[in-house]
């Protein structure tokens, strides 16, 4: 089973506003994108770690199909949110880890991770045009490895950095762009 895990607790300081509700110019809204897109992408099950705004973004969700639990230190930094999120899993073997300031990131990006394997061992990452980034593949045998170098605002990335994962080209469907701040 792959759970996917949407990390939405942020603050959004430079954008003016809470990470989970924040919207297109066109009113899209990011956290329903980002949800939809892991759902669409192959996952049998989305959580969704909240933090700032929680309470209007788990009202935003109420009709969707969701898990959504709240980071109690997600001031701390993503690794608040990702141990939350992880800590929740009582199941499945793998969870993609995505970010809800993803805004290109599609269900196509996220399926093409999930189709280049699963399994408690699988550890992956979508790349864009050779640079890698979100979403994240990452079998259950690393939960652990990972909860236990995430710091700040730092997730599974020193733990990435130190074991051989699969980069998988996303570049033809998307950016991959991390958007912090509308400047």
């Amino acid at each position: 089973m792959v759970i996917g895990v949407l990390l939405a607790a942020g603050e959004g300081r430079r954008m003016g506003q809470p990470k989970a509700l924040v919207r297109d110019p066109d009113g899209t809204s990011w956290l329903l994108r980002a949800t939809a897109a892991l759902d669409q992408g192959g996952c049998e099950r989305v959580v969704v770690v909240l933090g700032a705004g929680a309470d209007e973004a788990e009202a935003m969700l109420a009709s969707v199909p969701v898990d959504v639990i709240v980071a109690p230190n997600w001031k701390s930094g993503m690794s608040a949110s990702l141990r939350a999120g992880l800590g929740f899993l009582a199941d499945g073997d793998s969870a993609v880890i995505s970010l809800v300031d993803l805004p290109d990131v599609t269900g196509e990006v996220v399926r093409r991770l999930i189709e280049s394997g699963t399994g408690r061992d699988v550890l992956a990452r979508a790349s864009y045009d050779g640079v890698a980034g979100h979403p994240v593949l990452i079998g259950r045998h690393h939960w652990p490895g990972v909860l236990a170098v995430a710091s700040g605002d730092r997730g599974a990335r020193d733990y990435l950095a130190a074991h051989e994962h699969l980069l998988v080209e996303c570049g033809d469907l998307a950016t991959g762009v991390d958007v912090d701040s509308f400047a």
